[in-house]
């Protein structure tokens, strides 16, 4: 009896032994899904500390925020909103023409972003209060070129060396110069009367403001920015000793001897792998996706793909970052770079705040050489690339040095170039900007690479053929010195066509207006037909160039201006003297003239379609809701320079959905039209009528005398669709209900007029439905398919 009674209790203990490892292994796995889920969703970031602890790859995750924080800085033009707590502070990025104030308590929802240091891109920021500003932190230059007072409100003691009225971020404002104990700063004040700081020049001054900076394309720090709400954030410590206005006249050979830098900055040491050196000048050390420019006097052997280590002072190069007076060890470890394979566009972004630029880095890209040119010190080839133009340069050698003869390439070949990548001037760019020029900074003529020959049928391989006949001609019909004359004459002349074919190229492709090019076109026939005259006809448009008055006098010869489709696009005129005969180089002339003629127009015609297409609607051909805003936003500007009031209407149809479903909406779409007509009928020539969407419009009241007046107009236009519509077969019944805004009276920004008009148009709606009855036994009011004809 004992040993069954152990075996049942061994039995029990195995089954509750077998549920508890069953249990143990469930809590196991729950546990385990939970640590995954909490891995794959990282909790929300509340405060600044945990954002700044964030590593930069970390940072560009985006990772979600949810913070509070007081505004130290917010400049309702721009996007940049300053945000501190306690002793740390965060740059956000926001939108423009918010309702922030300094001192506002906010909450700031958003992502995390890879930035100089990690910052925030909002999603939403909540005013909670407003309170006082964090007391500002005293700061020395160190502090601040080191970043350790990075987006704080501190305040600086310095002297103040200019103040002059400057266009910086989309703004107008007050651009300082001032000179710290240890190297120069900038600050921007939001303030038009720079004659407020004419009598503080050379004076010492304490500057309250918010700690920003000036970067290069790749967010590297060049510089200190403090964006200052007012002046009287600036405020006046010691005058000036000397009234700038008062001072002697310096001689111009002079002025020199007033000079006196004391310059402490310390020597750095930097490792990278030479890509780029010229002997006496610099060398470009590139270190996976940063490099350096270094200014260097050295001339000893480096070789390019080396590891090379160097030393020198830091400086803001030409708007970027670099070393000048260069000291270079090479290790004669070969480590090559391998070149970026890029294109025009990626090469032109500027930093957009999550996107590097490429200047310094060692790329490579393809590209048709346009022209090619050596000048004193460097050749030039200029390149074409995605509709583009840039040059690839290649500096000269030292004068003790060999310079070996120019790469010559025809024009129209298509090859690749490894270079240098060379923001051209960095200094004069504004950070706003996403395009800028640059051009390719050649090592040697090995760093180009022929792909494709040009093709025969070139407009160039037709100019010379053109040439060499004239040559030959000239040369059966004279001799001696006066040959060798006509052959100079003509290669100057073609040198010059060309360089006015490039140039009139890149007009195309630039901003000069269309009849100035047809003009330089014509210019360019008559000198190629030795100043015969030369004029264009746009078809239904302007004569253009040198039409003589007289044209019985002349034998006129024409070419055709070729559209790629439909019919020419005009005519090209040239005036010859009746007595000669007719030669090839006319029609090779005018027909090269023609082509070139068509870019020039079909590239206008094609922008300013484009343009149409973005500001009108295209069924209706009215303006769409982008075009409204635009316009609103100035009329708005307008109306507050002249303190002066102006009128909106919203328009929404009533039961276009059930039009659509009844009739389809081809009818529908012929009622939309129909309606436009008729609302255009109603309103006077300076007003705007503009379709929102759908069944949707809005009309723009620019000149109104009061509310009174917009009533009257909206209800005109609710009249105008009392007449039935006859459309396809149909007799459809149409109405409108609208809501009026006046500004400022109703909203003084865009949306909240938009907001209100739209307010009003639905509360009329609403009255309107109810007080119609619709008997149940009939169809809906306008919907009727009994009405057709």
């Amino acid at each position: 009896m004992k040993d069954s009674g152990r075996f049942r209790l061994r039995a029990v203990s195995s089954v509750g032994a077998a549920l508890i490892r069953n249990l143990s292994l469930a809590v196991a796995m729950a546990t385990a899904w939970t640590l995954a889920t909490w891995a794959t969703e990282p909790a929300t970031l509340t405060t600044l500390h945990a954002i700044h602890a964030l590593t930069k790859v970390e940072a560009g995750s985006g990772l979600s925020v949810a913070f509070e924080g007081t505004v130290t800085y917010y400049n309702r033009s721009d996007v940049d909103l300053f945000v501190q707590e306690g002793d740390e502070a965060i740059y956000v990025e926001t939108k423009p023409n918010e309702d922030f104030a300094s001192g506002d308590r906010v909450l700031v929802r958003g992502k995390t972003r890879d930035s100089f240091t990690p910052d925030v891109v909002s999603n939403s920021v909540t005013v909670l209060r407003h309170g006082a500003l964090p007391k500002p932190v005293a700061a020395d230059f160190q502090q601040l070129i080191r970043a350790q007072r990075d987006c704080m409100r501190v305040s600086v003691r310095a002297t103040l060396r200019s103040a002059d009225i400057v266009n910086f971020r989309n703004m107008h404002g007050i651009y300082l110069k001032l000179l710290m104990d240890g190297g120069p700063i900038d600050a921007t004040i939001v303030e038009t009367d720079a004659t407020k700081f004419k009598g503080l020049l050379d004076a010492d001054v304490e500057v309250t403001g918010v700690v920003s900076g000036k970067f290069d394309s790749k967010m590297q720090l060049i510089g200190i920015l403090l964006e200052v709400p007012s002046v009287a954030d600036v405020r006046t410590l010691k005058p000036a000793e000397t009234d700038p206005g008062s001072l002697p006249i310096t001689p111009m050979d002079k002025v020199l001897s007033t000079s006196y830098v004391h310059d402490v900055t310390q020597r750095v040491r930097v490792k990278g792998t030479i890509t780029y050196y010229q002997p006496g000048s610099a060398v470009v050390l590139e270190s996976g996706t940063k490099s350096l420019w270094i200014s260097t006097r050295s001339s000893i052997p480096l070789r390019i793909g080396d590891v090379a280590v160097a030393t020198g002072f830091p400086d803001a190069h030409e708007g970027f970052l670099a070393l000048n007076d260069g000291e270079i060890q090479d290790t004669n470890i070969f480590e090559p770079i391998q070149p970026q394979p890029s294109t025009w566009h990626q090469l032109a972004i500027w930093n957009t705040g999550d996107t590097d630029g490429h200047q310094n880095d060692l790329v490579s890209f393809e590209g048709k050489v346009v022209t090619a040119v050596r000048e004193g010190a460097q050749d030039e080839f200029v390149i074409a690339s995605e509709d583009k133009l840039f040059t690839a340069i290649y500096r000269h050698p030292p004068a003790n040095r060999p310079l070996q003869p120019m790469l010559q390439i025809p024009v129209g070949t298509r090859i690749r170039v490894t270079g240098i990548c060379m923001v051209v001037q960095a200094n004069s760019i504004d950070p706003t900007e996403q395009e800028v020029p640059f051009n390719i900074l050649l090592r040697s003529f090995n760093d180009i690479s022929v792909i494709a020959s040009p093709s025969p049928l070139s407009i160039r391989n037709l100019v010379l053929l053109v040439g060499v006949l004239l040559v030959l001609l000239f040369a059966a019909g004279a001799r001696g010195w006066l040959i060798e004359r006509k052959v100079r004459r003509q290669n100057a002349a073609m040198a010059y066509i060309e360089r006015r074919r490039s140039r009139i190229l890149e007009d195309i492709n630039g901003a000069r207006p269309l009849a100035e090019i047809i003009e330089q076109i014509t210019e360019l026939v008559s000198f190629r037909l030795s100043g015969a005259p030369c004029w264009c006809q746009i078809e239904e448009g302007a004569q253009l160039g040198n039409c003589p008055s007289n044209l019985t006098a002349f034998r006129i010869f024409h070419e055709p201006i070729p559209a790629r489709t439909g019919p020419p696009l005009g005519n090209l005129y040239a005036a010859f003297d009746p007595l000669t005969k007719h030669r090839a180089i006319e029609s090779e002339t005018l027909f090269a003239a023609a082509a070139l003629t068509t870019l020039a127009i079909e590239t206008r015609r094609l922008y300013s379609d484009l343009v149409r297409r973005s500001e009108f609607d295209l069924l209706t051909d009215i303006h769409n809701r982008f075009s409204l805003e635009r316009y609103l936003e100035k009329q708005i500007e307008e109306a507050r320079q002249n303190a002066s009031i102006f009128g909106l209407v919203y328009i929404d149809l009533n039961d276009f959905k059930q039009v659509n479903d009844v009739y389809g909406h081809q009818v529908g779409d012929l009622y939309l039209q129909e309606v436009t007509i008729r609302m255009k009928h109603q309103l006077r020539p300076a007003d705007m009528l503009a379709r929102l969407g759908g069944d949707e419009f809005a009309v723009l009241l620019p000149k109104v005398r009061n509310r009174e007046e917009i009533e009257e107009i909206a209800h005109r236009l609710e009249r105008s669709l009392d007449e039935p519509f006859a459309t396809e077969g149909y007799v459809v019944h149409g109405s409108a209900s609208t809501g009026i805004a006046l500004y400022p009276e109703d909203g003084p920004t865009k949306d909240s007029l938009l907001s209100a008009a739209d307010a009003a148009m639905y509360v009329n709606k609403h009255i309107r439905r109810e007080s119609r009855e619709v008997p149940t036994d009939l169809p809906l009011p306008g919907l009727s398919p009994k009405d057709r004809k």
